[in-house]
C-alpha cells in the first residue's frame, strides 16, 4: 500500500484470541510508533448518536442500554454463533471504521510522520486488510497458553473453545506474515523479540527511497 509521497511505512498488527497483540501493541507504541486501535475506531462509530449506531439498534433489535450507548456483550451474544449475522454486522460498521482509519493516516500524511504506523486489527487477514499494508506483523502463541489465558480473562472453557474454533487459525495466518512475534514465553522475551522486530521496521523504512 505504499504510495508515492507517504513518508511513514504502514504495518499491520494481528493475531488470534488471548495471543498478546495487545501487549505487543502497547510495547510498538513505547518504542515510538503511531499505533491506530481497530477496536477503539469500532467503539468510536458505535457511539451514542452515530449514524452507525443507529443502523445496528434497527438490525439488530434490542441491543441498546438503557443510556442508549450499545450493549456489546448483548450484540456479541447475537452475532457470535451466526457468522451470516455477523458477517451483516461487519457489512454496517466496516465501511464506518475504513473511512475513520483513512481520514488518519490522511492527518499523518498532512503532518509529514516518516516513522511506523501500526494498523492494530483483530481480523485483518480474514477481511483481506493486511494486503494494503506495506508490512504484516502476526503475534502467535501455542494452543495450550492461549487457551489458558483466555479461561483466565474469561472463566469459561467451553466457551474459549468456540471462540478458538471460529478463528482463522494462527498457523495460517502466521504463514502470511513479514514477521512473527511469539507471545509464548515471558513478558521478558516477548519484549526482545518486539523490539527486533521494530528495529527490523526502522531499517527498512531508512532503506526506502522516498523514506527522506
Amino acid at each position: 500500500m505504499t504510495r508515492p509521497g507517504r513518508r511513514f511505512l504502514l504495518v499491520g498488527l494481528t493475531g488470534g484470541i488471548a495471543t498478546g497483540k495487545s501487549t505487543v501493541s502497547e510495547m510498538l507504541r513505547r518504542l515510538g510508533c503511531v499505533v491506530i486501535d481497530a477496536d477503539q475506531l469500532a467503539r468510536d462509530v458505535v457511539a451514542p448518536g452515530a449514524p452507525a449506531l443507529t443502523e445496528v439498534a434497527r438490525e439488530f433489535g434490542d441491543v441498546l442500554a438503557p443510556d442508549g450507548a450499545l450493549d456489546r456483550k448483548k450484540l456479541a451474544g447475537i452475532v457470535f454463533a451466526d457468522p451470516p449475522r455477523r458477517r451483516r454486522l461487519e457489512a454496517i460498521l466496516h465501511p464506518a471504521i475504513r473511512e475513520r482509519f483513512l481520514a488518519r493516516l490522511a492527518a499523518l500524511e498532512a503532518e509529514g510522520f516518516d516513522g511506523v504506523v501500526i494498523w492494530d486489527a483483530p481480523v485483518m487477514i480474514e477481511s483481506g486488510g493486511h494486503r494494503q499494508m506495506d508490512r504484516l506483523i502476526v503475534v502467535v502463541t501455542d494452543p495450550a497458553t492461549q487457551r489458558a489465558r483466555l479461561v483466565a480473562r474469561d472463566g469459561d472453557a467451553a466457551d474459549g473453545e468456540r471462540r478458538i474454533a471460529n478463528q482463522m487459525p494462527l498457523a495460517d495466518k502466521a504463514a502470511l506474515a513479514d514477521y512473527v512475534i511469539d507471545n509464548s514465553g515471558d513478558r521478558a522475551a516477548t519484549e526482545a523479540r518486539t523490539r527486533e522486530v521494530h528495529a527490523a521496521l526502522l531499517a527498512e523504512l531508512q532503506a526506502r527511497p522516498s523514506a527522506r
